[in-house]
């Protein structure tokens, strides 16, 4: 049997808001890759959100801002699966990229805030995932504040754009040091 070549799940959820618990996922991308960055497999799921989550939650000075992200999510949400189809999902997903007896390490920007949502709406998936995680944002921090070096991503507030976004951005940082 061949080994599994995936070492790095890299997640973006986008979601009605910031608190884990009130806020929920709407969309969910991601990326299984090496530990070149190499992308090996990607998947994306819409998770349905009942509209009074919509409505009471998705308002203020970022939704006014990324109003055409808004909007987007919002008119996808009719297509959206439950809450256990994405999780399952999910764990397919895991499943077919990673070894069964490994816990995942999971890869993102911020992922901290990403992996509390996961904790609480999808705790399955929770379960295969590692402690320790592949933060972009500590880089992020270091070389701005240290060197004064900084990537221009752009916000495109899309699960799959910003995974792209957050590999490009590590990559960046790591062209950065020297071994």
């Amino acid at each position: 049997m061949t080994k599994k070549q995936a070492k790095l799940l890299w997640v973006d959820l986008e979601m009605t808001g910031l608190i884990p618990g009130e806020d929920k996922i709407m969309e969910v991308a991601a990326i299984a890759t090496d530990w070149d960055f190499k992308e090996l497999s990607r998947m994306e799921a819409i998770q349905k959100v009942d509209q009074r989550v919509i409505d009471s939650r998705m308002v203020g000075e970022f939704w006014d801002k990324y109003d055409y992200v808004k909007e987007v999510l919002v008119k996808q949400n009719a297509l959206g699966l439950s809450t256990e189809e994405v999780q399952e999902l999910i764990l397919k997903f895991i499943d077919e990229n990673f070894e069964k007896d490994e816990l995942v390490i999971l890869a993102g920007n911020s992922i901290h805030q990403d992996r509390k949502f996961i904790d609480i709406e999808w705790p399955a998936v929770s379960d295969r995932l590692h402690y320790r995680m592949l933060d972009v944002s500590s880089f992020k921090v270091l070389f701005a504040g240290k060197y004064g070096k900084k990537f221009a991503k752009p916000e495109n507030h899309r699960a799959l754009d910003d995974i792209k976004g957050s590999i490009e951005e590590l990559k960046y940082y790591l062209k950065k040091v020297k071994i």
